[in-house]
């Protein structure tokens, strides 16, 4: 990081990181307060699936319209309004009696929490040069981490003592803090005057994207045009293949070792906060990691695609989870944490692969579109666990189920890096 440029671009970077935490903490609170709701509601394994299918769909479902609602609304106004409104759906999961009343609130929170990748994914692109953005993007996608080690490390022990009600009111209304340094410290580039000329010259060093003349107005591109582009699909279905299995951490780690260890309420704050720690670092290793080639001379696209490939193996080894941790949880939990480690690091990786290739006006919608394929690849493999875990639990080796979802979990990124390779086996900057 060159300090004689200037160093705000990384100020923004802070604020996406935090604004990022904050809808993890949010949507990660439901698992842990999972007990409750199963003795409150009368819940199996495939009603606990559907409720966090109700969020993913309407997650998903809603990710395409935010994306291209960003596109036009511009960064500032559209990121404050997706998070305002995810805090007051997280908030409102305290007025909830009744199974019907939960899916409501789910789907409130997936539709108003869509906003934040494609925000966050379309910032980065107006603050960094392509060879930064990796790095940048795994910085503040290590927000996703650090909103998991908080949830279990706060939500068990509020749940406790106040009521699984106030856990969502308590981590809702943080997000209300985080909007007043939005717009204290947040404008685009060409309209920031905290931003000195040599860093706003850096930013737009890219010798391949249009330069930036002034309050140009947004143009919107067809969706027509936006799904004839190779490096769309590529991104859509790496997403599809990948996204569920982040997915599946998220929501069914506290179930898994309640299952197979017996961990129950604050008891799991530990486990779950160590996988965590460990996603944090192979998020920021993730990005760092191309950033290093590229300063070898490397090209961004294969610098890119090589981090891509070392982290799909990297994931190999959850395959063995179990048998490891049938010696000791410990070992179990530092596996699992190394896959959802590069996981983070593929993740990085895959949103600035839309930056690399395609126009910075098109970058929110086709964000939102694969994040809405990517959701609902999540949809698949939530319902697939929901229905194995009830089905392996009435024959009496539920583990079963978890076997097969670690191999699954397993084997994902280098089938989505197979398939990517094959949509993009060279790089083409998309000119508009």
């Amino acid at each position: 990081m060159n300090t004689r440029l200037g160093r705000y671009r990384w100020t923004i970077c802070a604020l996406l990181f935090f604004a990022t935490t904050i809808n993890y903490l949010d949507r990660a609170v439901i698992s842990l307060v999972k007990e409750y709701l199963d003795a409150e509601f009368n819940w199996t394994k495939s009603d606990y699936a559907n409720v966090t299918v109700a969020f993913q769909a309407s997650y998903a479902l809603a990710m395409v319209f935010v994306g291209r609602l960003i596109d036009w609304l511009g960064t500032k106004t559209g990121y404050a309004l997706s998070l305002l409104s995810w805090s007051f759906a997280a908030m409102g999961h305290y007025f909830v009696t009744s199974n019907f009343g939960f899916y409501i609130a789910r789907i409130g929170l997936g539709v108003t929490e869509s906003g934040n990748f494609p925000a966050a994914v379309k910032t980065v692109t107006e603050w960094f040069p392509k060879k930064e953005r990796a790095f940048a993007t795994g910085i503040f996608n290590a927000g996703t981490n650090i909103g998991a080690i908080i949830a279990p490390l706060s939500v068990p022990f509020i749940a406790a003592a106040y009521g699984w009600r106030i856990a969502f009111v308590a981590t809702g209304a943080i997000g209300l803090i985080w909007l007043f340094f939005w717009y204290w410290l947040y404008e685009t580039p060409h309209r920031q005057k905290r931003l000195g000329s040599a860093e706003f010259d850096h930013i737009h060093s890219d010798a391949d994207e249009q330069q930036p003349t002034g309050d140009t107005p947004a143009v919107k591109v067809p969706w027509a045009t936006i799904l004839s582009f190779r490096p769309t699909w590529a991104f859509a279905l790496g997403k599809f293949l990948t996204d569920g299995i982040w997915w599946f951490y998220l929501f069914w780690l506290p179930d898994f070792l309640k299952e197979e260890y017996g961990l129950t309420k604050t008891d799991l704050a530990l486990p779950v906060a160590m996988v965590y720690v460990l996603a944090t670092i192979g998020s920021v290793f993730g990005g760092w990691l191309p950033m290093y080639f590229i300063s070898k001379g490397w090209a961004v696209f294969r610098a890119r695609k090589t981090s891509m490939l070392i982290y799909a193996f990297c994931v190999l080894p959850v395959l063995f989870s179990q048998i490891a941790g049938s010696y000791n949880m410990w070992f179990a939990i530092f596996i699992i944490g190394f896959a959802a480690a590069a996981h983070q690091a593929w993740s990085a990786n895959i949103y600035t692969t839309v930056s690399d290739a395609l126009p910075k006006n098109m970058v929110a919608s086709v964000i939102g579109f694969g994040g809405m394929t990517g959701t609902f690849g999540g949809v698949l493999v939530a319902k697939l666990a929901g229905w194995l875990f009830d089905y392996y639990k009435g024959l009496g080796h539920i583990e079963t189920g978890y076997y097969i979802m670690f191999i699954i979990s397993g084997l994902a990124y280098l089938t989505a890096w197979l398939a990517m390779h094959i949509l993009v086996p060279k790089y083409r900057k998309i000119v508009l």
